[in-house]
């Protein structure tokens, strides 16, 4: 039984997308199969977490071949923890698309493009294998890209082509980097490769510290982290919101999983030279990222760089790598997703009532929509790292990390982001929420399914989200006791190795 709770997160919304295809002319049939099959993604990935959490790191060899021959999935905590994140990120917007996606994009292949990318991140989180990993990156590719240039709008077009091209340079290198890797130990599978890796002397050790380097430069493209992040707020505010929300909460975090995968399980021998780099990356991450965020005046434009400088958080807690750290970065990892997508939707239910994206068009919604007002403030201050949210605990526990490492420059960036992502949430409330509503500006609302103008199906994922958040600050330690965990058996490869491979003498 154990088995199938592995395999089902990759193979429910690879059903499902076929299933799509053959309800093509019936969108309504679409709709409620995508919240059915996210739904029982959901519930999966939460029986497989507490399997983990049970009885420890769970294995599948796929077609009975035995490691390091043949295919395998692996789920440890930090893996269960992210398809489960996963299962709700996909849940919640499959929710939110059911009368927020125009008939258009249905028609064009939403839902099957969905289901596929939801594959595609589950796969990436299980795998363990390097090859296999590429693959999954790939389809992730190939779904993203379809669904930024859906509906075909000339900005879709010009974020798609800057998305394109750097995950393409980025899937390059993470080729190259393989094919050298493959060459020097002679296999892909992540365990037998530490395990080789740990046995190398001499002269391969600078082999591998460049091999380190690429693989480093390919997964902190996809993680939008810094120098090369700038697709990131050039391309997530121009496809649908429900896109958006779904790009916010899950793709760049499998770029900052298999960092903290492939520098605590396979290149940790290079730790002064990898985790200094990281250290920089994620300083200037977090800086460039909320300055970004605070020169610009639209609603999803702010949120997009947010992303990049909440990114420089989860590097810093696996730069610094200790123990307290990367309980830090897994819990930063577990609240910024949920709040990440959270605002996104909240974006998404303004331009439905305001028709505009523009902070100058907005305004007024504070008196004609409170409740939204509040469902604002709470993924916001919790962004910003407000007690009793979710994001305090993470901020606090990675900036406590920090100030027992002595790296004061880190605390201090990290504090000083703190405070400026802080005024861009005041900017967003001031303007689209408490002024009033600018003279001349059109309020026009979108409505993509006229026979059902109801705004339910808009506020249930934002609430569930919102009170996810709630509970997560407010029930910190049930929840640090899990990244705790999940932390422990990062930072000890062998218990992988072991049950990858099998204990070995």
């Amino acid at each position: 039984m154990s088995s199938s709770y592995l395999v089902l997160p990759v193979l429910i919304p690879l059903l499902a997308g076929a299933l799509s295809l053959l309800f093509w002319r019936s969108h309504t049939a679409q709709r409620w199969l995508g919240v059915m099959a996210t739904g029982a993604l959901l519930w999966t990935a939460v029986l497989l977490l507490l399997l983990t959490w049970r009885e420890g790191i769970q294995v599948v060899e796929i077609g009975n071949w035995p490691a390091p021959f043949g295919i395998v999935l692996v789920s440890d905590l930090l893996g269960a923890i992210m398809v489960v994140l996963t299962g709700i990120t996909g849940f919640a917007t499959a929710l939110y698309s059911l009368t927020s996606i125009p008939k258009q994009h249905e028609k064009y292949g939403y839902y099957p493009l969905l289901h596929l990318l939801l594959a595609g991140v589950c796969g990436a989180f299980l795998t363990g294998d390097i090859f296999n990993l590429y693959v999954w990156f790939e389809v992730m590719l190939v779904a993203s890209f379809a669904l930024i240039i859906l509906g075909g709008e000339r900005a879709q077009m010009e974020g798609a082509i800057k998305y394109v091209t750097l995950n393409l340079f980025s899937s390059a290198l993470f080729l190259s980097a393989i094919g050298l890797l493959y060459g020097l130990v002679g296999s892909l599978n992540m365990a037998d490769v530490a395990d080789k890796l740990s046995q190398l002397s001499g002269e391969e050790r600078g082999l591998v510290s460049v091999i380190s380097l690429l693989f480093l430069v390919a997964f902190g493209i996809k993680a939008a982290a810094f120098p090369l992040f700038f697709w990131l707020p050039a391309s997530y505010h121009t496809p649908q919101v429900a896109v958006s929300a779904i790009f916010a909460g899950l793709l760049t975090k499998v770029g900052v999983y298999v960092l903290f995968r492939f520098y605590t399980l396979i290149f940790i021998d290079d730790t002064d030279l990898t985790h200094t780099i990281l250290l920089w990356m994620g300083i200037l991450t977090m800086l460039v990222g909320v300055l970004g965020a605070a020169a610009q005046f639209e609603f999803r434009r702010i949120l997009s760089f947010h992303i990049v400088s909440q990114i420089g958080y989860m590097i810093l807690g696996l730069a610094i790598f200790t123990p307290l750290a990367l309980v830090g970065g897994v819990f930063y990892i577990m609240h910024h997703i949920i709040v990440k997508a959270n605002l996104f939707l909240v974006s998404g239910l303004v331009y439905r009532l305001r028709g505009s994206y523009q902070l100058k068009d907005l305004g007024g919604l504070y008196r004609s929509h409170p409740w939204l007002a509040l469902l604002f403030l709470i993924p916001a201050l919790s962004l910003a790292g407000l007690p009793p949210l979710s994001g305090f605990f993470a901020k606090f526990v990675i900036i406590r990390a920090g100030i027992e490492a002595e790296q004061w420059l880190a605390v201090a960036v990290a504090l000083l982001v703190g405070f400026l992502t802080l005024y861009s949430m005041i900017k967003i409330w001031n303007e689209v929420f408490w002024k009033a509503v600018p003279e001349g500006a059109s309020c026009t609302p979108r409505i993509y399914h006229p026979q059902s103008e109801k705004l339910g199906m808009y506020y249930l994922p934002i609430i569930g989200l919102a009170t996810m958040t709630v509970l997560i600050g407010i029930a910190a330690q049930p929840i640090y006791e899990l990244a705790e965990a999940a932390a422990a058996q990062l930072l000890d490869p062998r218990l992988y190795i072991d049950a990858v491979l099998g204990e070995r003498p």
